[in-house]
């Protein structure tokens, strides 16, 4: 059996801070789940939805690398959206091997409640977090991950 003592060699303050780190975004994506099925939509999808949104006729390769995904799970998000008549996929410029995706008006029309959605998530997660905590915040993410980004494999 494990005492204190030998706990507190185990879990140190560097992984009390990454735990922390990691909470932010677990909780959030759970409430981003139950926020986002008023519009039968997944986290997943959401975030898919809006780098579409953002860049109209990108491929799924670039979506896949700005989600960090497998190609793979992409196209499954993606044939969940355009089964939802989200956005649809086009043949790149005659090539049949490349899709671009592309909205779909219900995305658009959708576009301005999901937004508040996400806002209003945004809000309460910032309550009470000053703006320069916030802008402490980034500096010190960005700074984290320039950091970890040297000793990425990829």
């Amino acid at each position: 059996m494990i005492d204190a003592a030998q706990h507190e060699r185990f879990v140190t303050e560097a992984d009390e801070l990454i735990f922390l780190i990691e909470e932010v975004p677990r909780r959030l994506r759970r409430m981003f789940t139950v926020s986002m099925a008023a519009f039968d939509m997944t986290t997943p999808q959401w975030r898919a939805l809006s780098y579409i949104m953002r860049t109209p006729g990108l491929n799924q390769t670039m979506l896949a690398r700005q989600l960090d995904l497998e190609r793979a799970s992409v196209g499954h998000i993606v044939d969940q959206l355009e089964a939802a008549g989200l956005a649809e996929r086009r043949a790149a410029g005659g090539d049949r091997r490349v899709w671009t995706l592309h909205p779909l008006p219900k995305a658009i029309e959708i576009l301005p409640s999901v937004r508040k959605v996400a806002d209003r998530l945004y809000l309460d997660l910032l309550r009470n977090v000053s703006l320069e905590d916030i802008d402490q915040m980034r500096s010190t993410l960005s700074r984290m991950v320039a950091n970890i980004s040297g000793l990425d494999p990829d």
